[in-house]
């Protein structure tokens, strides 16, 4: 997927994936539907299995404005706080924000201080 989108902000759940990307050179559902084949791929021969991964559905979300980035990007770092995998988001070890890095969450972004 290099060099096919810009992505600004993950988190893989135990069930579910959360994915803040810009476009680039590919539609929506061309990006979602080759991410979903290439890592059922891998995901299969890892697990020496071969099955379905995915739902074939997926939810999208337009923004809109910047706020609307910033707000989206904290709510994609914070899902395993309100899951309560993790009392800090920097204890989870399944995502990346290019606005945040992880030390900045281990020194205390916790569920209080990710309130919207």
């Amino acid at each position: 997927m290099q060099n096919k989108v810009n992505t600004i902000c993950y988190t893989l759940m135990p069930d579910h994936l959360h994915w803040l990307f810009q476009l680039e050179d590919l539609s929506l559902n061309n990006v979602v539907r080759q991410y979903k084949s290439i890592t059922t791929v891998k995901i299969n021969k890892f697990n020496c299995f071969n099955g379905q991964v995915w739902q074939q559905n997926y939810f999208e979300h337009q923004l809109k404005t910047e706020d609307d980035l910033i707000n989206q990007a904290r709510y994609i770092v914070a899902n395993p706080l309100r899951a309560g995998l993790v009392n800090k988001a920097g204890e989870y070890p399944f995502w990346d924000c290019v606005y945040l890095c992880k030390t900045e969450l281990n020194n205390g972004l916790n569920n209080e201080k990710l309130r919207f």
